[in-house]
């Protein structure tokens, strides 16, 4: 009888383990869609600012030249994010324990993948398809105006090589992204390494 009560009573301490560990987890995540909301917010509203107020007193050529760019953003991010999922820890720790410059950082990437994917996927990667959206429309307008074009066409038109253009990319880049994603990984990390000095 003693033996089933100290099973039983293992049990239940499993079950509270299991239980505060939720609770952690869960405002841990609480939090993190906190600031995520906000970091989404402000990295749009910059980003806004700058096509909004830019594109309209800037040649065709330089607006194209923008959207290039906001386009490149959000590609080169989903690759991180992929990369930083779909790579591997372990040569890292190896790498970390040798005093590789970035490799402690990789593990720290690597650690909060689900958060780091969460950023570069998801903020910025939607962030980027919005504001080079928009950044079209202002781009399809002013070629609208300038070469007598039809306003709705061109607008079509605009809209739907921005959305090819970033589709096909971002396709292109998860495969490179799965094929090297630990190189790419090591690569970002050592560039972060340059700013940030976690401690070991």
């Amino acid at each position: 009888m003693k033996r089933k009560d100290d099973d039983v009573a293992s049990l239940k301490k499993e079950d509270q383990k299991r239980k505060e560990k939720r609770k952690e987890k869960s405002r841990k995540n609480r939090k993190w869609i906190i600031e995520i909301f906000f970091m989404a917010f402000l990295i749009s509203f910059v980003f806004s600012f700058v096509s909004e107020t830019f594109i309209p007193n800037l040649p065709v050529i330089f607006g194209i030249l923008l959207i290039a760019l906001f386009i490149a953003l959000g590609i080169v991010f989903d690759m991180i994010g992929v990369a930083v999922t779909a790579s591997d820890e372990k040569p890292f720790h190896s790498m970390s324990s040798r005093k590789v410059k970035g490799a402690n950082i990789a593990v720290l990437l690597k650690k909060n993948a689900d958060k780091v994917g969460s950023f570069c996927n998801d903020v910025i990667g939607d962030i980027c398809g919005v504001v080079s959206g928009s950044t079209g429309a202002l781009i399809a307008s002013s070629c609208a105006t300038t070469f007598g074009f039809n306003p709705f066409f061109t607008s079509l038109f605009v809209t739907g090589l921005i959305a090819a253009i970033t589709i096909g990319g971002k396709a292109i880049g998860k495969g490179v992204a799965l094929n090297q994603s630990d190189m790419i990984l090591y690569r970002v990390a050592k560039f972060l390494s340059i700013f940030y000095h976690p401690k070991r």
